[in-house]
């Protein structure tokens, strides 16, 4: 009886665990003629702090040619929609 009891606790763990959105709004930059960008990306469920976040957004805006200035803020999907208007053309684009 205590392994079921332990197994559906464990179950119903990681159940909850994998349904867990994270969302990050950053700030970010180009050079040349300098350009300046509010965005909203979705990271991993172990990047939920700033300076996780930072570690995966820094290499994917790189990649489209972007500086990650400064992570703002972490937060659930619950959040996503008083940030979109600000974030317009880069709302989840990265």
């Amino acid at each position: 009886m205590k392994n079921t009891i332990l197994a559906m606790t464990l179950l119903l763990t990681l159940t909850g665990q994998a349904g867990a959105e994270c969302y990050a709004d950053y700030k970010a930059k180009k050079d040349n003629p300098l350009q300046l960008q509010y965005g909203v990306a979705q990271v991993s469920d172990g990047a939920c702090s700033k300076k996780a976040a930072q570690a995966e957004l820094a290499p994917r805006l790189a990649a489209a040619g972007w500086t990650l200035l400064n992570v703002v803020s972490t937060f659930g999907p619950e959040g996503l929609a008083e940030r979109k208007a600000s974030a317009g053309e880069y709302f989840l684009r990265y």
